[in-house]
């Protein structure tokens, strides 16, 4: 364990931001230190295969020892989400965890409350990781990285442990949605991966959201304010009566939990003469999101009748679809992971995932990819906190699928 803590923390005190709407890949240069660091790690561990392309993905192969065997794949992805700094990291370990509220040392107004934060109350008496306040802790997914590292470096050491063909695979970019946009299914070649970039421990995503992203532009006209009788349209004004039309009593995350699906705004930028606004749209069933779609649609008709000088357009971009729809190509990965758990003593709790992962997109474009606990909890938030025992459950979970994938064919 100490050794998966060791590598956890300094995972996490590299700064690895994604950063939006940039056009090059991974979007930020910390991702790109990190994987260099890592592929020397895995050289060291003396994997096969080893590569860091040119786009930052970071491959390598734990070699098989049973002829035949499927190859499966393991992934992480190296880039931290842009919500909350990832500068600076200080760790906080705090050994034998009391069961009580965390009081973050360098920003006492920032507490990690029990009856806030799911999953902490059972943690006490192990070892919780925390920020100091100022940062997020990168947990998400430096966690899955330091998991999936201390496996490989754990069979690699121990060769009587019987497995098929592991292909290692750390990602950038997966907090702003092109997490595989350079690593398909043809590049990973399995017959199925999981990602490492779950919460509790038992936890077994089988299914996510499906998302699209809307973007809605408002073109007003601008002029000087002294002059602005009947001539200005400021958009900034119907940006808040657009807002303010959407039906967030039933569609927004504030209001909406389990199964239930949304509308987010959660970009708004510009000034009168232009105004931008992005609408995150998630559902279960991917059908909904066109109904999703047509309301924005008809939300900015009815602002624009109002204001015929002003222009609304609605874009809606795809995101990713729902794993679920896609893992019925490869039963196996979830049936397996499932016998994993529990061969390590844990009733696999089956989630659904109210956001997505790499595994989301990998599902859909041919890959069954379901997602495994790895002790993380309240990620992209100063709040984010960690516990050890949890990411060493995930260990051992993945030695034991190791193994089961070394007795299929």
């Amino acid at each position: 364990m100490d050794t998966l803590l060791d590598r956890f923390c300094r995972y996490i005190q590299m700064e690895t931001t994604s950063v939006e709407d940039v056009d090059k890949y991974p979007s930020s240069p910390g991702q790109l230190e990190l994987g260099k660091l890592l592929a020397a790690e895995l050289h060291a561990l003396e994997l096969a295969d080893v590569s860091m392309d040119e786009n930052g993905i970071v491959m390598g192969t734990v070699p098989g020892n049973v002829p035949g065997a499927p190859t499966v794949a393991w992934l992480a992805h190296m880039d931290t989400s842009p919500e909350a700094s990832g500068k600076n990291v200080k760790p906080n370990i705090i050994r034998n965890y009391d069961g009580h509220d965390i009081v973050l040392s360098g920003d006492p107004t920032k507490i990690i409350k029990v009856e806030e934060s799911p999953g902490l109350a059972v943690l006490k008496g192990k070892t919780v990781i925390t920020t100091d306040g100022t940062t997020l802790l990168g947990a998400d997914d430096k966690a899955g990285i330091a998991v999936i590292m201390t496996t490989a470096a754990h069979l690699m050491a121990n060769p009587d442990i019987k497995h098929g063909p592991i292909r290692v695979v750390f990602t950038c970019d997966e907090e702003v949605g092109r997490g595989v946009d350079k690593a398909g299914p043809a590049k990973i070649n399995a017959v199925c991966a999981y990602t490492l970039d779950g919460e509790a421990a038992g936890e077994l995503e089988n299914e996510t959201f499906s998302a699209d992203l809307a973007t809605v532009t408002i073109t007003g006209v601008n002029i000087h304010p002294g002059l602005a009788t009947g001539r200005m349209v400021n958009a900034i004004r119907l940006a808040g009566q657009f807002l303010s039309r959407l039906p967030w009593h039933r569609l927004a995350p504030e209001t909406t939990e389990k199964r239930n699906g949304f509308l987010h705004p959660y970009v708004i930028e510009g000034g009168v003469p232009e105004v931008k606004i992005k609408i995150l749209l998630r559902s279960f069933v991917t059908a909904e999101l066109a109904e999703w779609a047509r309301i924005l649609g008809t939300v900015a008709d009815s602002v624009a009748i109002e204001h015929p000088k002003a222009k609304i357009k609605v874009d809606v971009t795809k995101q990713y679809r729902n794993m679920f729809e896609h893992l019925e190509k490869e039963p196996r990965a979830v049936k397996l992971a499932a016998e994993a758990y529990r061969r390590i003593g844990l009733e696999p709790k089956f989630a659904s995932i109210r956001g997505g992962t790499d595994g989301s997109r990998l599902s859909e474009m041919g890959l069954p990819t379901p997602n495994l606990s790895t002790g993380m909890h309240n990620f992209h938030s100063p709040l984010e906190f960690a516990c050890l025992e949890e990411m060493e459950t995930s260990v051992n979970v993945l030695i034991e699928l190791a193994q089961l994938w070394g007795r299929e064919r």
